[in-house]
């Protein structure tokens, strides 16, 4: 029996078909109904010339929806000021090989 998905209520952000929620240093990546999903939780940031923070440590880690428990983890060191897309790309990969 096909498992039936419903609709997300409210308005996310949605980044590759699947919602994208910041709330402070926690980023939750993926749908509730899946399996598992990613959660990335900034460590560490540094300031820019400019002022501008951005994240330089990243945990990552694939959480399983229905017990919240850590299925999997990794803390990445990530440069620049496109860390924080990195570490999304990143995850999102390995988040394929648990929701696959």
């Amino acid at each position: 029996m096909e498992e039936v998905k419903a609709p997300l209520d409210g308005k996310y952000l949605m980044y590759k078909g699947k919602p994208l929620v910041r709330s402070g240093n926690l980023i939750t990546y993926g749908d509730m109904i899946d399996k598992c999903y990613l959660s990335m939780t900034i460590l560490q940031t540094e300031k820019d010339e400019n002022g501008a923070e951005y994240p330089v440590t990243i945990l990552l880690q694939i959480l399983d929806t229905k017990t919240q428990q850590i299925v999997d983890q990794k803390q990445k060191f990530f440069t620049g000021k496109d860390s924080l897309y990195s570490a999304l790309d990143l995850g999102i990969v390995w988040l394929s090989r648990y929701t696959s």
